[in-house]
C-alpha cells in the first residue's frame, strides 16, 4: 500500500502541508512577540512549531 504512486503524491503533499503551516505559525508567533509585553510565551510557542516543522522532515511512508 506504501508503495504506490498515487500514496508516496499524497503522503508527500501532506507533509509539504503540514511544514508550511508549522512554518507560517511560527513566523506568526514571532510577529505576536514583538508586539506584546510579555512575549515569553509567543517565543515557546514559535520554537515549537519550528521543532515539529523540523521533526516532519524525519518521517517517511515507512512509518505509516
Amino acid at each position: 500500500m506504501t508503495d504506490t504512486a498515487e500514496f508516496l503524491r499524497g503522503w508527500n503533499a501532506a507533509i509539504s502541508a503540514a511544514r508550511l503551516w508549522h512554518e507560517a505559525k511560527a513566523k506568526q508567533s514571532l510577529i505576536l512577540a514583538r508586539r506584546d509585553r510579555f512575549p515569553k510565551k509567543y517565543e515557546q510557542a514559535a520554537e515549537l512549531h519550528v521543532a515539529a516543522a523540523e521533526s516532519l522532515l524525519t518521517l517517511s511512508p515507512d512509518d505509516v
